[in-house]
């Protein structure tokens, strides 16, 4: 009679606990390099957005250089990425936060020098450690409503759909009327680009459909070779050209077309600018920590978003909607903020867009390694990179929309107390454009609801405390008018 034995696992299985999570190899690196793909586009966009600022003595920001920018942005996303995927063990990547490099650029930066503001980055990442490994992050994440973290993760996939819309031209902003967003141009889909990326959008639905492995990572390289032809031929140019004029049907970001070089020497000059305590001189005490608190809230709100998305899209989340290894997670990302201050790129956060690379089967921090291994080779292979254009990335930002819209189903919606919390942060993430708007709606909403049905003492203490902090946080403008 003979037994047959499981063979033994490998190293790699043991320590990321592949198996155990139901995953292999093969999907934990086709996920990894999916979820680079998705979000490689801010090695291209941070810069873009950094050089649209100016500091109080009016120079461009970060030395006004576009490539030493990129390269600073891909290694810091590397690095942290790569560490997620180590010490948390977690398919979550992290890079610059869009959103709060536009903060850092247009409101913090033109009141003092950007190795200040950068400094002001560095703080914020420092205190969100302090209040992780005191436990006070960890605490505040454990004490909201499983539901509601339900409806975060469905808020973020609606709001990242919303993201690859606008990004492909399929939705843009009227700039006139009473309507704020229409179908297109005009209400018309005009452009090469849009059909390329309606064509890609129809092939990762089609793959998934059928049940095809790989079907994200092979819509992305099959429409970015589509891209690159219709470029060869058509000749459709950027969105805005170099004289400053606006080509409504051009690429929005990046231009395809086949690279005149692959290899590149990485530009990292700026490391190390940042200077901790020149912004308390330029900008005031009262104004920085205002600066801080903003940044501080944003950052702390969207991570306790995007990794509940992430773990619920994985399966990974427990009883009490909570991830494996939260406090490693919380510990990395924070640590993140640090070096993308360290580094003068911005704050760096976690992202959502690691949702598609869980599409596409990742379940481990192995995925985290490839992803951040990929950000690390990008320093080098910067051109290549830039191959893809975003009409060939946000097809699968749509469809990881879909995947976690499916949560919805988890809200009771019967219950007036959780379903109205709920629809405010499903809606105003998308509507607002922001993550931790739409949380910090829903936290009020929820607080408010449990006191006028006199319900105030089941409500958590820790969620009065964040309810008091959103109220500062939406009001912060009109504070900081008054004290100006």
């Amino acid at each position: 009679m003979s037994t047959q034995t499981t063979p033994p696992r490998s190293a790699i299985d043991r320590f990321f606990e592949i198996s155990h999570r139901g995953s292999t190899v093969g999907r934990e690196v086709r996920g990894g390099i999916v979820t680079f793909l998705t979000m490689a586009y801010i090695i291209v966009l941070n810069p873009i957005i950094l050089l649209q600022g100016e500091d109080m003595n009016g120079d461009l920001l970060a030395g006004g250089d576009f490539a030493a920018i990129s390269a600073a942005t891909a290694l810091v996303a590397g690095v942290v990425t790569l560490l997620m995927g180590v010490v948390a063990n977690f398919p979550l990547a992290l890079a610059t936060g869009l959103g709060l490099n536009a903060f850092v650029t247009f409101s913090i930066a033109s009141q003092m020098t950007w190795a200040d503001a950068m400094g002001l980055v560095v703080i914020e990442g420092l205190v969100i450690l302090v209040l992780v490994l005191t436990g006070f992050r960890e605490a505040v994440f454990h004490a909201v409503p499983a539901q509601l973290k339900v409806a975060i993760s469905v808020g973020i996939g609606l709001f990242i759909a919303l993201i690859g819309l606008v990004d492909a031209g399929f939705v843009r902003r009227t700039g006139a009327g009473p309507v704020p967003v229409e179908l297109g141009t005009e209400g018309q889909l005009q452009g090469w680009p849009v059909l390329v990326f309606v064509i890609g959008l129809a092939l990762v639905l089609g793959l998934y459909v059928a049940k095809v492995r790989g079907a994200i990572l092979i819509a992305i390289v099959a429409t970015t070779v589509l891209a690159i032809v219709v470029e060869k031929l058509a000749k459709v140019g950027p969105t805005f050209t170099a004289d400053g004029g606006v080509n409504p049907s051009g690429w929005n970001l990046n231009v395809p077309a086949i690279p005149t070089e692959v290899v590149a020497w990485p530009d990292l000059r700026l490391v190390g600018d940042f200077s901790l305590l020149g912004s308390w001189e330029n900008a005031g005490v009262v104004t920085v920590f205002l600066f801080v608190f903003t940044l501080l809230l944003a950052d702390f709100f969207d991570t306790l978003g995007t990794m509940t998305a992430i773990g619920a899209e994985a399966g990974l989340l427990d009883e009490d909607g909570n991830p494996p290894h939260t406090r490693r997670i919380l510990v990395v990302d924070s640590l993140a903020a640090v070096a993308g201050g360290a580094a003068s790129v911005s704050s760096n956060t976690s992202y959502i867009e690691s949702a598609s690379g869980v599409a596409e089967g990742a379940r481990t921090g192995l995925a985290s390694v490839v992803t951040g291994t990929l950000f690390l080779l990008a320093t080098f292979l910067a051109p290549l990179v830039t191959v893809i254009p975003n009409e060939a990335a946000v097809p699968a930002l749509v469809l990881v929309g879909f995947l976690m819209m499916q949560q919805v189903k988890g809200i009771d919606w019967d219950d007036l107390e959780i379903g109205i919390p709920a629809f405010l942060t499903i809606v105003l993430m998308p509507f607002t454009y922001s993550i931790s708007v739409g949380i910090g709606a829903g936290f009020l909403a929820y607080v408010f609801i449990k006191v006028v049905r006199r319900k105030a003492v089941d409500v958590h203490p820790l969620m009065w405390g964040v309810a008091a902090l959103f109220v500062v946080y939406f009001a912060i403008a009109p504070i900081t008018d008054w004290i100006g």
